[in-house]
């Protein structure tokens, strides 16, 4: 517990002056866009691209080649597809260990940097009232559901917790990050 009570006093100087300057929604806003953009980079940097859009390409072809053969019930080109599968688990493997390659790199930087957020009373008292529409589109009625012990405050009727509002934006940016940068998703095909 010291450890932690360490950590969280060393980066109150760095991050208090930058909340008490621009607000804790847009400093949420800004540790949100300097953690999507760090770990945006990581992502380029040690993930071959190149190679996870050839991996993603095999994958959806051999899927395709799967659905193709289950709905032709050919009980041949099934079992020449269940060998094939095996090499295609290596496949898997390997899309999956590019993905964690990031991950864990980035990961102890950003746990110390949410448990400041989360132990900064200038930070977890904050929640952002939604307008309606955008409160159901993103699904918001779903996460409140959840009980959840970080929550500090009371929201309002359309509101998130200084938790959701980074994780709002934290996504969005990260997507416009890795659209712009050329990033791929390991998981998508």
């Amino acid at each position: 517990m010291v450890l932690f009570e360490s950590v969280f006093n060393a980066l109150n100087p760095v991050f208090n002056p930058i909340v008490n300057t621009f607000g804790p929604i847009l400093t949420i806003f800004i540790i949100a866009a300097v953690v999507a953009l760090i770990t945006t980079i990581a992502t380029k940097l040690l993930v071959n691209q190149d190679r996870l859009a050839f991996l993603q390409k095999e994958m959806k072809e051999f899927n395709q080649e799967m659905m193709e053969a289950r709905k032709a019930n050919d009980p041949e080109a099934l079992e020449k597809m269940q060998k094939k599968q095996m090499d295609f688990m290596g496949l898997q493997k390997e899309m999956m260990f590019m993905s964690f390659k990031p991950m864990i790199v980035t990961w102890v930087p950003i746990l110390i940097i949410y448990y400041w957020m989360f132990q900064s009373p200038l930070l977890n008292q904050t929640s952002i009232d939604l307008p309606q529409f955008v409160y159901y589109v993103l699904l918001v009625p779903v996460w409140h559901a959840i009980p959840l012990s970080y929550v500090h405050v009371p929201l309002g009727l359309y509101a998130v917790s200084w938790f959701g509002w980074y994780f709002l934006c934290s996504f969005a940016l990260s997507q416009v990050f890795r659209k712009f940068l050329g990033v791929k998703n390991a998981g998508a095909m």
